[in-house]
């Protein structure tokens, strides 16, 4: 009895130092905490670093507003010796007392560039905008060229139209008052307009008749050349859509043998 008891003791004693090691064993969950723990102890030192610094900094500006609006006493060596010299306070410096009246202002330099830096800084930053700029108004000017092409371009496709518009009713006026008169065959071919269910036997063989006088004149000269017709021929103008009585009715109220003239 005794002896089964004491196994079961030492039993025990060995499952309760096996589970107080396995208890104080540092594990995964354990090594974050300590490493998150560690990690908020870095960080606060950081920031508590961060805020000395800036109240340091604060401080030394304070500091220097305060001496800066404070003027300068005796107890100053330099102020101290300008006395002794004649100064007053107040006074402009100088032998005619031409010189400065306020003290030189004090440019506190913050950053960690060298003399001249920000100067340099400044001349790089003006230079690219002055780049900038020229490239925008090169950019703006080419802009501006290429709208004035297109617009030029449109304006004489415009009038090129027009051309061809007046053309074709001068041809067809030319074709109605000839018929009037029974002129059978134009002065010209190209004085009518060609009927669309022309063969192309005939379209060849008026090509070939034609060819030396109508493929040479542009649709301006064919145009002052049929008004001209139209006019002398049958006293009509194509722009004021009348047919005169006699010439002395077109000089006196046709405006002139041109479209300009009718604007």
């Amino acid at each position: 009895m005794k002896l089964i008891m004491a196994e079961d003791e030492d039993d025990y004693m060995s499952d309760s130092f096996i589970n107080v090691q396995e208890d104080i064993r540092p594990g995964l969950p354990m090594l974050r905490q300590i490493r998150e723990a560690r990690r908020k102890e870095e960080k606060q030192q950081e920031a508590n670093l961060k805020n000395r610094q800036k109240s340091l900094k604060q401080e030394e500006q304070e500091r220097r507003d305060i001496g800066l609006k404070n003027a300068l006493g005796c107890e100053n060596k330099g102020f101290a010796l300008l006395q002794k010299m004649g100064y007053r306070s107040g006074q402009a410096l100088g032998k005619s007392g031409d010189g400065i009246v306020e003290p030189i202002p004090l440019n506190v330099k913050t950053g960690k560039g060298g003399l001249g830096h920000e100067a340099l800084l400044k001349r790089k930053a003006e230079a690219k905008l002055e780049s900038y700029r020229r490239k925008v108004q090169v950019q703006n000017q080419a802009e501006e060229r290429a709208a004035e092409q297109f617009r030029m371009r449109l304006k004489n496709k415009q009038e090129e139209m027009k051309l061809e518009g007046d053309l074709k009713r001068s041809q067809r006026a030319c074709q109605q008052l000839d018929s009037q008169k029974n002129i059978q065959v134009p002065r010209e071919a190209w004085y009518w307009l060609r009927p669309e269910e022309e063969t192309e036997e005939e379209e060849e063989k008026e090509e070939d008749e034609d060819e030396y006088k109508s493929e040479d004149l542009s649709v301006v000269e064919k145009l002052q050349i049929l008004t001209s017709y139209l006019r002398e021929e049958h006293l009509y103008c194509i722009w004021c859509g009348t047919a005169y009585e006699d010439k002395e009715d077109l000089c006196s109220n046709c405006p002139g043998p041109t479209s300009a003239d009718h604007d």
